[in-house]
């Protein structure tokens, strides 16, 4: 049977999920000698290392995923965590400024931005971003969790009742907010 980049990165995906990171970072390597170009190979390179824990791995093979594919909302939006949990604020808002330039309904990199703005005690603008989220999908149970935090610190307690209340909702699988957006 002949080696090819698509059997490579699914066995790839199988190793990652059992945990064997280096297994897994050996077959994308070797898809990608295959397929040089193929944003996917490296945006799945980058997410192994990521969950190897090695963040300068990570995000070196997402900065090539975004030099193929620079449109590709999902590089975008792990490229912003990666920076983030880097401790590198400005460039992870640099790259959800980018994604948002591009959609501006992408809950996800609303909810980055709200995080970083809550983690450098910006509440405002944090409550912001993650209103922008539940705007886009009320569904959104981490950008709920995220501004009922946000609404506690800034002392909103009507905003708090709101957001435990359709955590609540969801939980049950219903929905009081009208005129929803959806989130895949």
């Amino acid at each position: 049977m002949k080696e090819n980049a698509s059997s490579l990165n699914s066995q790839a995906i199988e190793l990652a999920s059992s945990g064997q990171y280096l297994e897994a970072i050996a077959c994308l390597k070797r898809a990608i000698s295959l397929e040089t170009y193929n944003h996917l190979l490296w945006y799945n390179l980058g997410i192994t290392y990521r969950d190897a824990g090695n963040l300068l791995a990570a995000k070196s093979a997402l900065l090539r995923a975004h030099e193929i594919d620079d449109e590709d909302d999902e590089i975008i939006e792990t490229l912003a965590l990666i920076c983030f949990n880097q401790g590198c604020n400005e460039e992870a808002l640099a790259y959800c400024l980018e994604g948002l330039s591009r959609n501006s309904q992408n809950a996800h990199l609303w909810n980055t931005i709200g995080v970083i703005y809550f983690n450098t005690n910006e509440f405002h603008l944090a409550c912001e971003a993650f209103e922008n989220a539940v705007t886009i999908n009320s569904y959104y149970y981490d950008a709920l969790f995220n501004l009922r935090d946000t609404y506690e610190e800034l002392g909103n307690k009507t905003g708090y009742q709101m957001c435990v209340q359709q955590m609540k909702n969801i939980q049950l699988g219903e929905n009081d907010f009208e005129g929803e957006g959806s989130d895949a």
